[in-house]
């Protein structure tokens, strides 16, 4: 299974009162494969609200997008809790629904050993015959999955890439121990390019929504040897990639994007509660930001 260089973790529209907005779902499906040449999308992550989508929520997202995609690229249903049996009931629906891989987060809140996350993904690995993608964001899941763990779980047949959020560092060490299928990916925007010069596949963006085809021409530029090009356009999205996180103050993921996306005609309304909208110092950044686009 190749889920491409550039993955989109696509944001839930929500409609006035908070509900599912499966006409603007649809749109947006259409606008990140057309338009923003996404490769795979993710849906139900973390810039999906998942911890505020309900189960029949997220598996009619899937069976959704499934549908919508209609093979135009693949679909990879976030299925990871901190709840192991409950992991493998949403991933055994899932794959139900034919969705094309998984992406399952390193359980949160209850921090389990390293031996215990192995387990964790073992027995979820065990129980359906989907690719899955690892995906470790210590900064939300405090639990951090090791160099030594992720490349034990490798070694799994369909375990087959990793998310990774913690450093390039060790973007870098996983690259060099792990087996030539075994896939890494950045999790972080910002790090895209100086995670490809490690040995990185591809990125798993946010940005993605609103600047996916520059994302891939500099992806492309750098796989064929362009480096000074590549460099260029990172500099030049640099902003960008820091700018829906952190400026003026951090903003949790996907209010600003979700902001961004308003603004370029997208109706994918608010977010869910506890996440906010940005305040109004944080909307006239993000105005000037996609205004420099």
């Amino acid at each position: 299974m190749d889920f491409g260089r550039l993955i989109t973790a696509m944001v839930t529209p929500f409609d006035k009162q908070g509900r599912i907005n499966w006409n603007e779902t649809s749109k947006l499906i259409d606008y990140l494969i057309e338009e923003q040449q996404s490769d795979s999308l993710v849906i139900a992550g973390t810039t999906g609200e998942s911890p505020t989508l309900s189960d029949d929520e997220k598996l009619e997202l899937f069976r959704f997008a499934v549908e919508k995609a209609n093979n135009r690229c693949k679909i990879i249903a976030g299925t990871g809790c901190n709840n192991t049996a409950h992991s493998i009931h949403m991933t055994q629906e899932a794959e139900k629904l034919g969705v094309d891989g998984l992406l399952l987060v390193v359980p949160y809140y209850n921090r389990p050993s390293q031996e215990g996350v192995f387990r964790h993904f073992e027995a979820i690995a065990n129980s359906t015959e989907l690719p899955i993608i690892l995906y470790n964001v210590p900064s939300r899941t405090v639990t951090s999955l090791s160099v030594d763990t992720t490349l034990r779980l490798a070694e799994i047949p369909n375990i087959v890439a990793t998310k990774e959020c913690a450093s390039v560092d060790q973007v870098t060490q996983l690259v060099a121990g792990a087996n030539e299928k075994f896939r890494v990916y950045s999790g972080d925007d910002s790090a895209a390019l100086p995670t490809l010069a490690v040995g990185a596949y591809g990125i798993i963006s946010v940005a993605s929504h609103i600047i996916g085809v520059p994302m891939k021409k500099m992806i492309t530029s750098y796989l064929e040897g362009d480096i000074k090009e590549a460099a260029r356009l990172h500099q030049q999205l640099f902003p960008v990639f820091k700018g829906l996180f952190e400026s003026p103050s951090p903003l949790p993921n996907p209010s600003a994007v979700k902001y961004a996306l308003e603004l370029l005609g997208h109706q994918v309304g608010d977010v869910r509660l506890p996440l906010i909208s940005p305040n109004e110092e944080e909307s006239e950044f993000i105005k000037k930001l996609v205004s420099s686009l």
